[in-house]
């Protein structure tokens, strides 16, 4: 698809922009949307606005779908304001690029989906995710997520849009949300000690997306993880469960005494 014409929702974030700088690079003409103004947004709009998006996605092939309220918004936003970014803004875009004749649609999506079904049962062994795991989300960031990706599903097999849903693990650049995170530990320890179980390198992000672009319309549909590999297996799960820092520490002894593991220090997620 290549010199083709990609819609980029979401182009002023930290996601957005590497994806408009890596189209541009590979020769596709990007359109880019966003409520923020950025020397990588075309048009400053809302998903929301239906009018914006039927004016952006006029003459597009293709469309990657990044804009989103994500988990550090839990905290500053309102359950209403994710329900109509998350779900609202997706139902329109959906909507608007089937109308506009788009090839497909590529949609950026979370391993927060999952929610619940990362932390076991007291006894259990630790969770070992992959994309046959069943989200039971925690929040209304992870409920929003699964019903745009139902959405997206609802579309495919209705309209014959083809879709690929990426569950991609942390990228970020804030702080973690959670207080007793945020004050017991660095925040760069944080985001290295979360590649061990759901945390993806933005450049990897970039490339799986464009990726998913070349390959959407030959898979039709499907959701793919995307997140750093884990140095664990599943023969560890049961002693990740009950004592993970040693577990860390076997598997990465250059690692011993040098990050501490939220995360890690009593039941991982990953």
């Amino acid at each position: 698809m290549k010199g083709r014409r990609v819609l980029v929702t979401g182009s002023a974030g930290h996601l957005g922009e590497g994806l408009v700088r890596a189209l541009r690079t590979e020769g596709y003409e990007v359109v880019g949307l966003d409520v923020l103004d950025s020397p990588f947004t075309t048009v400053v709009g809302s998903i929301v606005d239906r009018t914006c998006v039927r004016r952006c996605v006029s003459g597009i092939d293709a469309v990657l779908h990044a804009a989103t309220l994500h988990k550090p918004h839990v905290g500053t936003h309102t359950r209403q304001q994710f329900v109509e970014t998350n779900v609202t803004g997706m139902l329109t875009l959906l909507e608007e690029a089937v109308a506009a004749g788009v090839q497909c649609l590529v949609f950026t999506s979370t391993t927060s989906a999952f929610g619940w079904a990362l932390t076991p049962p007291p006894g259990a062994p630790a969770a070992w995710i992959t994309e046959d795991v069943a989200p039971v989300p925690r929040n209304i960031y992870g409920v929003t997520k699964t019903a745009a990706e139902d959405l997206c599903q609802l579309f495919h097999r209705d309209h014959g849009l083809s879709c690929l849903i990426l569950r991609t693990s942390r990228f970020f650049p804030e702080k973690d949300d959670r207080k007793e995170i945020r004050g017991g530990y660095d925040d760069g320890n944080v985001k290295t000690n979360e590649y061990l179980y759901r945390r993806v390198d933005l450049e990897d992000a970039v490339n799986a997306h464009l990726l998913a672009l070349e390959r959407t319309p030959v898979i039709g549909f499907g959701v793919y993880i995307i997140s750093a590999t884990t140095p664990f297996t599943p023969e560890d799960l049961a002693d990740l469960r009950s004592d993970a820092p040693r577990v860390r520490q076997a598997t990465l002894p250059r690692l011993r005494g040098g990050i501490r593991a939220p995360g890690l220090d009593n039941v991982p997620e990953r």
